[in-house]
């Protein structure tokens, strides 16, 4: 009879066990269902609603479950719309630093730092514009080699050519092979580690093609930017990134590792929190304000998401693509860096999404990435065939569409896609609620440019369509006159 009522006991308490169990699993799946961000300490705005910042959840939701279930090595999901954090998802994954030959089982959450490799690239031509904005370096029409005296003997066989702006472009012309993965001896990416003179052992190689006409991705020419700056500042790139970029942005917990000198690494060696990143994201979207502060001066910000090139992804150390939705294409920005690592800008929808991932040297998880923010993009309402009800965009974004009718003058025109798009600058007259700027609107017909030429003064009306800005309406109005009113 006692053995009877023990065993009894026994099954209540397993059925107990398991039904405290799977009430936990409920709780912990309503909980967070969908990515939820948690509060913390570290400024950012929580939006658990998706629907008021313009998502549809339902597709939100799956975007957010096909990264939780997807069979490759992601790590982290952030998503952030209208300066509020939407998605805050991570996973447990493998991942290795560049100095590891194995991976160690790691369990990601909202405060683990993350290696961002490549992004560490474009984080550097952040902090060449900041520096620009402070008239703190040369142009970027300075040859390189003018800035390295100790080089002297190289400036022969077209070196001597290779400008500022050619390096940030990739596209100096120097023989560089970063093929084949990260992993293989003779990738020249493996010298910037351990040589001791970083710009000779970039710049002592012959030209494989003019400077300036070529794009070949290139690692060392970061390096020698990032030791330029260093040069130019006075400081450290960890010093001076933290000075004039982390701590403005409140980012906190950061780190900036060392080659096997202990010098910074600018081609590569950030490591950040997802969310961080998204901070970064948002400054973008802002022309480079945050929180009432120019950091990064608007027309850099400008130039970093501009091709330097008509029909290339690469501009100024980022790169720029299209998704296609329903039809639509949609047009992003993008840092990004081996293994997955990801911080995509969509400055139609005023969207930043963040990805981390461990698939080092596998290229097939870029295209998984961009099917992840196409998920993403199709989830907004802009995109899910519903009307809109989300909050008004960033201020940023809300100027890049023009008032009725506003004075200018005319920059430049340039095409693009072999002359199938064709862009006018306009240079934007102050006003109280837009500032002293550059805009770009794309022409349906050039026509109405005739008999207008750089310097003249006009006004002008937009319109967004597509997710573009056009410009429907031009004429010429006479200059204003100096200390007299002007409308």
């Amino acid at each position: 009879m006692e053995e009877s009522h023990l065993r009894l006991r026994l099954s209540a308490l397993a059925m107990f066990v398991a039904l405290c169990g799977a009430s936990a699993a409920a709780r912990a799946a309503t909980a967070e269902p969908c990515g939820t961000p948690l509060p913390d300490r570290d400024g950012w705005s929580i939006e658990q609603e998706p629907r008021l910042v313009g998502f549809n959840p339902d597709l939100l939701c799956d975007a957010v479950r096909t990264f939780v279930g997807s069979t490759r090595n992601r790590h982290a999901l952030v998503v952030e719309r209208h300066g509020k954090l939407v998605v805050d998802a991570y996973r447990t994954g493998a991942d290795r630093s560049t100095y590891s030959i194995w991976a160690s089982r790691t369990q990601f959450d909202k405060d683990q730092l993350h290696d961002v490799r490549s992004i560490t690239k474009s984080v550097v031509a952040v902090l060449w514009g900041i520096t620009d904005g402070r008239r703190a370096i040369p142009p970027l029409t300075t040859p390189v080699l003018d800035l390295l005296p100790a080089l002297a003997d190289l400036r022969s066989g077209g070196r001597e050519r290779i400008t500022v702006a050619d390096m940030l472009c990739m596209r100096s012309g120097l023989a560089w092979d970063e093929s084949g993965g990260y992993r293989r001896w003779a990738n020249d990416e493996k010298g910037l580690f351990w040589r001791g003179d970083r710009p000779r052992y970039v710049f002592e190689r012959p030209l494989a093609a003019p400077p300036g006409t070529l794009f070949n991705y290139n690692g060392g020419l970061s390096a020698v930017l990032g030791q330029l700056l260093e040069a130019q500042t006075g400081s450290s790139l960890q010093e001076y990134a933290g000075q004039w970029l982390f701590t403005p942005l409140g980012i906190r917990d950061w780190e900036w590792e060392g080659d096997l000198r202990g010098r910074a690494r600018a081609f590569t060696g950030l490591r950040l929190r997802p969310r961080d990143l998204a901070r970064l994201g948002r400054l973008m979207l802002q022309g480079g304000e945050w929180q009432g502060r120019q950091i990064v001066p608007q027309a850099w910000v400008r130039t970093l998401l501009s091709p330097c090139a008509a029909g290339e992804e690469f501009g100024y150390h980022w790169w720029s693509g299209n998704v296609f939705v329903r039809g639509k294409e949609v047009r992003w920005h993008a840092a990004q860096g081996n293994g997955g690592q990801r911080l995509f800008i969509v400055p139609s929808l005023d969207l930043v999404v963040v990805m981390t991932a461990g698939e080092y040297d596998d290229g097939s998880i870029g295209r998984a990435q961009r099917y992840l923010l196409q998920l993403v993009v199709a989830a907004t309402r802009e995109h899910a065939g519903e009307p809109a009800e989300s909050s008004a965009p960033s201020v940023a974004v809300a100027q890049e569409v023009a008032p009725v009718e506003t004075r200018a003058t005319i920059r430049s025109v340039t095409e693009e896609d072999g002359g199938a798009r064709v862009y006018v600058h306009l240079k934007v007259v102050p006003r109280a609620n837009l500032p002293f700027t550059t805009l770009r609107f794309r022409l349906r017909d050039k026509a109405i440019l005739a008999g207008l030429r750089e310097g003249t003064t006009v006004k002008f009306r937009a319109e967004r369509i597509d997710g573009e800005n056009f410009l429907t309406a031009i004429r010429t109005v006479p200059p204003c006159a100096r200390f007299q009113p002007c409308d």
